[in-house]
């Protein structure tokens, strides 16, 4: 039997890596008939939060966005949103201020949600509603890199404070250097294995797998094994990075 003390998971003061083991369910009102485990949130110091929810045939998920903006991915299965039919690889983003209804899932349906208040910028609207399939994004080589891959799901305008991301990595494919910005990231691992490098710390990660890197969390990765390593991240973007 194995000790169920022993978890790769670890929260630090500017990053953490939640794995599947240490999962534990929580009761969010209008999210019914499901279960939903919040990965990242405000609690542990992020300024995002980010949840996994997974549905059956008698799932409903909703509400009404306020000040902060919602972006649904399918991981797996399928699910209706706001009437419009979404299977594995699509999306719905939702700004503030907007209803929202998931019913209809398949059974073991999983999406997985990020959170973020919007931030107004002078001269801009509020985007609305938007609907959208990964596979009809391209994706470019990263830094020139065939051997990366990055997909941009939301527009890249400025009235989006935030992007959403799937990064594929063949295998030996590394992050050409060591990052050090000042954006903040919430990511999940959709495939694949590899190694992280979070402030000089190294830890094996995998499908499933989930990060939270604080602003200037030094971040490096490779992955590793016999199939791509894919992960879908936030970050918040297009605004001012300082209220001085």
């Amino acid at each position: 039997m194995e000790i169920s003390a022993l978890t790769r998971s670890v929260v630090k003061r500017n990053h953490a890596l939640i794995c599947p083991d240490g999962h534990v369910n929580s009761v969010i009102p209008g999210w019914t008939n499901c279960t939903v485990h919040v990965l990242i949130n405000e609690q542990m110091g992020a300024r995002l939060c980010q949840t996994l929810i997974t549905l059956n045939p008698e799932s409903i998920v909703s509400g009404k966005t306020a000040a902060s903006q919602i972006f649904f991915y399918v991981i797996e299965g399928h699910c209706t949103a706001n009437g419009t039919v979404l299977f594995a690889g699509q999306y719905i983003y939702f700004p503030p201020g907007e209803e929202y209804q998931i019913v209809q899932a398949s059974t073991g349906a999983q999406l997985l949600t990020f959170h973020k208040v919007y931030e107004p910028l002078d001269g801009y609207s509020t985007p609305g509603i938007l609907f959208g399939d990964s596979a009809k994004i391209p994706g470019p080589a990263f830094l020139g890199d065939p051997a990366l891959r990055l997909q941009v799901l939301l527009p890249e305008d400025l009235s989006f404070d935030m992007a959403v991301n799937i990064f594929t990595y063949d295998p030996g494919g590394h992050l050409p250097f060591v990052e050090t910005h000042i954006m903040e990231h919430g990511l999940l691992y959709l495939q694949g294995q590899g190694v992280y490098m979070l402030d000089h710390q190294w830890y094996p990660v995998k499908k499933g797998d989930a990060i939270w890197m604080a602003p200037y969390c030094q971040q490096w990765f490779t992955a590793m094994g016999k199939e791509p390593a894919v992960y879908i991240y936030y970050k918040n973007v297009n605004r001012f990075p300082t209220a001085i």
